[in-house]
């Protein structure tokens, strides 16, 4: 944690008088992991659609190497029915390059400041802001790593629903990450402090 940080102004004057629970500037906006497997997934997503695209694609650019017109591929009807399989191929290997895109970026993305005060968490990160109440969170904390370097995931209330192939919808709840950060566990017992002592759910 920050002992008597010096803040950058904004984020002072939003804290203004509120009590300070802890703060603590972490160096990553996401955890390495997260950051590495969104990189795999968008190089394999990426991978695969191109194999497809060739094998799709080879046969066009054979003929008009070749200087040949099939009957597949001449100039008649099947022209626009070629056309939508192949912008879906050019679409998904869109997603599989912006997947990975993301994935590179998120690697050099720093974390920005935590405030946790006895009602909400504020973030600070590249000049913005944002508050949360300590209501909004679910109570659901991941902590991995050591107190040199740790990483904390806090779900949220909030989220959307999601759903995959032969399974039923599932929501998947908004998460805050706070990354390689020190005294991970003292801040986590403080979030988790805070998070019960604003839970809007009633009492069994």
């Amino acid at each position: 944690m920050i002992e008597n940080a010096i803040l950058p102004q904004d984020l002072a004057n939003l804290i203004g008088s509120e009590s300070r629970d802890f703060v603590v500037k972490a160096n990553r906006a996401q955890p390495l992991s997260q950051s590495i497997a969104l990189i795999v997934f968008g190089f394999i997503w990426t991978s695969l659609t191109a194999i497809f695209a060739f094998f799709f694609f080879a046969p066009f650019i054979k003929d008009k190497l070749l200087g040949t017109t099939t009957e597949e591929f001449s100039t008649n009807d099947s022209d626009s029915f070629d056309l939508i399989p192949a912008v879906f191929i050019v679409f998904f290997i869109l997603i599989g390059i912006t997947l990975l895109i993301l994935g590179i970026r998120s690697l050099f993305t720093k974390g920005g400041y935590f405030v946790g005060t006895p009602k909400r968490l504020i973030i600070f990160q590249k000049n913005s802001m944002r508050s949360i109440d300590w209501e909004q969170f679910s109570g659901d904390i991941t902590v991995n790593g050591d107190d040199q370097k740790g990483n904390i995931s806090m779900q949220l209330r909030t989220g959307k629903m999601a759903s995959s192939k032969n399974q039923r919808e599932r929501f998947v709840p908004d998460v805050i990450y706070i990354s390689e950060i020190p005294n991970v566990s003292e801040i986590q017992k403080l979030c988790w402090k805070r998070i019960n002592e604003n839970d809007p759910s009633p009492a069994n």
